[in-house]
């Protein structure tokens, strides 16, 4: 019998319908060995035989992933270091403390809420601790790269929240700052979120901040694609130019394991996120996570600076290359391409950024399809979104971007089957097998 969920696309619908007879009849010693194999299949195609240019992936340090792993992460936790409700932590809960001091140390902030399952719920915490379900709130469209937890969709609307758009300026891929601070003194917001899924440059915080402190608003940024960059400095610092708090994911740029973080230096703020925490929704949280973060965030006190440079520069370079073959690299005006280690390019031509990742993916180049504030594709997004952090992490450097660029042009810009272009894509992975930025 299928599995029927009619909310689904009829590709999922199909895709799943194809496996679930041989999944229904399974022993439990076949689940075993067929969840070995697919892990076994799966390392094989992410670490030798594709390049991973999607922008919410990276690959985590190998000891980090072996912590991961550990026994200590079976084991619940509720409360504080110290004051635990239950026995036998003692040594358990030395994870949480040096957790949160080696993130305040990385992100130069004051209070650290680590107990997080997601970036997405890292969010929820934000609206939680910020607003109350009713309250307006002002954030990124989708064209402007908002993330679908800033809107109605998400979990801002789950919450009950009034979402309406910033305003933005899509020639300079900017937020327009006059139309804002109308905006603003008319809706009256009660929180006003900038970044999302896809940050070219920097955003005005400082701006942002005045007319948060005008209207009444608290200033929340969303790091969760910048994370890593901002930790190595070389991106802003969202704290320090006036965000009250921040949220972010721990895997992406960052290169830990899945997770998300809150981080703010007020204490009105951080007492409400604990709660939320504690003991509201996070109660029993992952301790073997905990461990592999302390080792991916070890990584970026030591190398973040460097590993951030080299991703924006990969992204540079790779996006010069990729204009000078013919792709629609999208810029902005008086600024360039880039400015973070995130590219993106138009996809009208491609019928599609998701299609058109779709034929990269079989030439085994990964990427995803993303929205720009350009003129609406029927049924997919107008732009491909690229981001350089795995592929930094995995050693390459910008003296191999005209390379990859001619890869990923033959496809796009060619129009080469992509089958055809998947060995030289293979042969170019496999010259990268050794992780850099990385405590070994």
């Amino acid at each position: 019998m299928d599995y029927k969920r009619p909310w689904v696309s009829p590709e999922s619908q199909e895709f799943y319908n194809k496996y679930v007879s041989h999944y229904r009849n399974l022993l439990p010693s076949g689940f075993e060995s067929e969840v070995e194999q697919m892990l076994e299949m799966h390392a094989r195609f992410m670490d030798y035989e594709c390049i991973s240019l999607y922008a919410g992936t990276n690959i985590m340090n190998p000891r980090a992933a072996r912590f991961q792993a550990a026994s200590v992460g079976s084991r619940p936790s509720l409360g504080y270091p110290g004051d635990k409700y239950e026995t036998g932590l003692q040594y358990a809960e030395q994870l949480e403390i040096m957790v949160v001091e080696i993130l305040r140390r990385i992100f130069k902030c004051d209070y650290v809420e680590f107990r997080v399952g997601s970036g997405s719920l890292a969010n929820l915490y934000a609206y939680m601790a910020c607003t109350k379900p009713g309250d307006r709130i002002m954030a990124l469209s989708n064209a402007a790269a908002g993330h679908v937890t800033h809107h109605t969709p998400g979990a801002a609307g789950l919450y009950g929240l009034e979402v309406h758009d910033i305003p933005f300026d899509g020639e300079r891929m900017a937020v327009d700052l006059a139309k804002l601070e109308a905006e603003a003194q008319r809706l009256k917001p009660k929180l006003i979120i900038l970044g999302g899924s896809l940050a070219l440059f920097p955003y005005p915080v400082k701006e942002v901040r005045a007319i948060a402190d005008r209207v009444g608003a608290w200033l929340m940024f969303d790091a969760a694609h910048v994370s890593g960059i901002i930790a190595g400095g070389e991106f802003q610092q969202p704290l320090a130019e006036g965000a009250h708090l921040m949220t972010c994911s721990t895997y992406k740029s960052f290169g830990g394991p899945a997770g998300g973080l809150v981080l703010t230096n007020m204490p009105e703020l951080a007492e409400r996120l604990d709660k939320i925490a504690y003991p509201g929704l996070t109660a029993n949280f992952d301790l073997s996570r905990t461990a592999a973060l302390v080792v991916a965030a070890s990584d970026i006190l030591e190398f973040g600076q460097e590993y951030a440079r080299v991703c924006i520069a990969n992204a540079q370079k790779l996006a010069e290359e990729l204009a000078e073959g013919g792709a629609p690299v999208h810029s902005a005006k008086g600024r360039g391409f880039t400015m973070s280690h995130h590219i993106a390019i138009q996809a009208a031509a491609y019928k599609g950024g998701t299609t058109a990742s779709r034929q990269l993916e079989k030439a085994n180049i990964l990427t995803s399809g993303i929205g720009l504030p350009l003129p609406e594709l029927p049924n997919d997004f107008n732009a491909i979104r690229i981001g350089t952090q795995e592929i930094t992490r995995w050693g390459f450097k910008p003296n191999d971007m005209p390379e990859l660029a001619q890869l990923i042009n033959r496809v796009l810009v060619k129009g080469e089957v992509p089958e055809s272009v998947q060995p030289d894509v293979i042969a170019m992975r496999q010259r990268f097998q050794q992780l850099h930025y990385i405590r070994a």
